[in-house]
């Protein structure tokens, strides 16, 4: 039975932006669910002015000048050793690394992999050559992979009784563009599994994996700030601090 317990109910108070960031239980796995929706503040980070930011802390130093600060942040995506995104990658409507479409290896490369994008309709997951054949006007794209959940229906290659299991992360997109949901496993899972928590309960037509084993979290609401070797793309909704 699925089952889906939120371990707190938010209340949206005028002027106060919440990260929206949540413990969800589901088949006796802990997963964290941050809830974002278009008219937030989500961003991309890389490199700032001293270089890569490598993880959570240095991007909140470098927003505390503005009066700003993370709301959440996570992976964003995969990248090669020396930390550079592996396919699509679009910051402040700047695009630095191009799409890939190619076959190639690893879970990346496992077809059909995917885009997450922000633009001025919303938020969208699509399958990377599809969005080749027909550019969004994305103000962020990062491309991973595999996709987790195509149009309703699990990756084909995902096997129930897999035994490779990861801590993972990924992210959904409401039917209506309007929410995303950027999920993290608190306990190692198979792809089958994870991608059920978008199918079955968290109802995204389309998701997208981010990564495995070097997932990582920033929710202060949580209490959560994984550490870790200094991570590639990073996405995070940013909040005014106080």
């Amino acid at each position: 039975m699925i089952r889906l317990i939120w371990a707190a109910v938010l209340t949206l108070l005028p002027g106060v932006v919440h990260a929206a960031c949540e413990t969800a239980r589901f088949e006796d796995r802990d997963y964290a669910v941050c809830s974002v929706t278009a008219d937030q503040d989500l961003r991309l980070f890389h490199t700032g002015p001293d270089g890569l930011y490598g993880g959570f802390a240095a991007i909140n130093q470098a927003l505390e000048a503005q009066g700003q600060k993370l709301g959440f942040a996570m992976n964003a995506g995969m990248y090669a050793p020396d930390r550079s995104p592996l396919g699509l990658y679009i910051e402040n409507g700047v695009e630095s690394q191009a799409i890939v479409t190619a076959e190639g290896p690893g879970n990346f490369g496992m077809r059909p992999n995917g885009v997450f994008c922000a633009g001025p309709d919303g938020f969208s997951v699509t399958e990377s050559r599809a969005f080749a054949a027909a550019p969004k006007p994305c103000r962020i794209a990062t491309q991973s992979g595999p996709m987790l959940v195509i149009d309703g229906a699990l990756h084909p290659r995902f096997l129930v009784d897999s035994e490779s299991v990861y801590v993972r992360n990924g992210v959904g997109v409401s039917a209506d563009g309007q929410t995303a949901f950027f999920a993290i496993s608190d306990s190692r899972v198979t792809f089958h599994q994870f991608a059920r928590l978008f199918r079955d309960v968290l109802k995204t037509p389309n998701a997208l994996y981010l990564d495995g084993s070097i997932s990582r979290l920033y929710a202060p609401e949580l209490g959560r700030h994984d550490r870790g070797l200094p991570l590639g793309p990073i996405i995070g909704l940013v909040v005014p601090r106080g």
